[in-house]
């Protein structure tokens, strides 16, 4: 993987160069034009001749964006478990790894905006960002669906009627898709002066985004949710049934909100995430904000399975992508950094004033729920980060400090599928001598 715009790697992008001052990202390929790779469309156009090195940049910052978000990813899977504050938090709140799914989607709308600057073929674009999006989907049906499983466990496979359907990559290949054909068919040819101009010139897409809110929060807040009840598998027996008593109306607690109903009644509950995260919540885990043995009074819901990259929720995630995709226009059609920077700076505070204005009057952040003040609030943040640096590293030249940060943003879907989702640990622990437990890992110390 290199030269992305995004998670997945894209020979399309992979070539796209900006003039950071001037404001133009024109699409130079190599040898034997664009073909069609597992990312951003971008159909092939001719090269443009060339210019001096020091006007045409690559747009570092997002690949150190990126780094920093993949970086920060393993770090709350790695270190979450005994480091509560930097755990995806029970439910409601904001922690640090709630950043990790948002600032991913964010940089996928960024990436948008620089991969469909020019369009001359929609039909062709759209072809191409829905192939991918179905590879995108599939990549990650495999990754998260069970059919890997724990780093102790030798055995492999998984049953489809238990398969899980949505995860992480999954989310991501929705938002990405929706937000291209937004950008391939709702953007207008307006002329660009100022940020009036551009809000007009998106207008359609901004409408889009208002109206996936809207609805979001129609369901969220007006579905009604009735009574249900699971089984699930416990030591020493096969099967036992929890009767959760709802029946109730907008709902935003874990056992009788609008998402996870919707979730159970397409998907299956038997489809969903079987660890769910309120389970560490006061309410269930004596040792919360960490996993530990029920509460004698613990509620009925806390062992059902929930999937925090549902259906519902994941209508939200494209709003984020949306957000990411208008700051990307910024850099297309803006020339000098600082006015660039002024531009991501108003609706980045603006986002998170309106975040914490909605929070505090009882619409509350949740992950798990997508609300639309951790929408919001996460956008928010993504942008000032995303701001600052463009500024470190495009702006003033600072590349040698981020350098590790910008290999890892190029290399992301590889570090993905290695580290965060335990296939490198998975595969070293599969070669042992005699018992699993004398694996390579214990050779060197590491420990099984």
């Amino acid at each position: 993987m290199g030269g992305s715009y995004e998670l997945v790697r894209t020979d399309d992008a992979a070539g796209h160069v900006l003039d950071l001052e001037a404001g133009r990202c024109a699409a130079v390929y190599p040898k034997g034009g664009g073909g069609g790779g597992g990312g951003i469309a971008s159909p092939p156009v001719p090269s443009p001749p060339s210019s001096p090195a020091s006007a045409r940049q690559r747009l570092v910052s997002l690949d150190v964006f990126r780094g920093i978000t993949v970086l920060l990813m393993i770090l709350v899977d790695d270190a979450g478990a005994f480091l509560p504050a930097i755990n995806h938090s029970p439910w409601d709140g904001l922690t640090l790894a709630d950043f990790v799914m948002p600032f991913f989607l964010f940089i996928v709308g960024v990436a948008l905006a620089l991969a469909y600057k020019r369009v001359p073929n929609k039909l062709e674009a759209t072809r191409k960002a829905i192939l991918r999006a179905l590879k995108l989907f599939c990549v990650g049906l495999v990754l998260q669906g069970g059919f890997f499983h724990g780093v102790r466990s030798l055995t492999f496979g998984i049953d489809m009627e238990k398969i899980r359907l949505m995860g992480i990559l999954q989310r991501i290949a929705i938002a990405y898709i929706v937000t291209a054909l937004c950008e391939i068919w709702l953007k207008g040819d307006d002329d660009v002066d100022s940020g009036f101009d551009l809000l007009k010139r998106n207008r359609y897409q901004l409408f889009i985004g208002l109206i996936v809110m809207i609805t979001y929060m129609g369901f969220l807040n007006g579905t009604y949710v009735p009574d249900w009840e699971y089984r699930i598998s416990v030591p020493g027996s096969t099967e036992k049934s929890f009767f959760v008593k709802c029946s109730v109306r907008g709902d935003t607690g874990p056992g009788c909100n609008a998402v996870g109903m919707i979730d159970r009644k397409i998907l299956g509950i038997q489809h969903l995430y079987g660890r769910p995260v309120y389970a560490r919540s006061k309410q269930c885990s004596i040792n919360s904000p960490q996993n530990g043995p029920l509460r004698p009074d613990a509620p009925s819901w806390c062992q059902a399975p929930f999937d925090p990259e549902g259906l519902l929720s994941s209508v939200m995630a494209i709003v984020t992508c949306l957000i990411g995709l208008q700051y990307g226009h910024v850099i297309v059609h803006f020339q000098k950094h600082k006015e660039r920077i002024m531009k991501w700076l108003i609706p980045s505070f603006s986002m998170l004033i309106l975040a914490f204005s909605l929070d505090f009057f009882g619409m509350h952040m949740n992950k798990p729920l997508y609300t639309v003040s951790y929408a919001l609030a996460t956008a928010g943040a993504a942008g000032l980060l995303f701001a600052g640096i463009y500024a470190l590293v495009d702006m003033y030249g600072h590349r040698r400090p981020t350098a590790v940060m910008e290999w890892m943003g190029t290399h992301a879907l590889m570090i993905y599928v290695l580290i965060a989702c335990n296939i490198l640990p998975i595969f070293i622990h599969g070669f042992y001598w005699r018992e699993p437990k004398n694996n390579l890992l214990r050779l060197i110390g590491v420990g099984a």
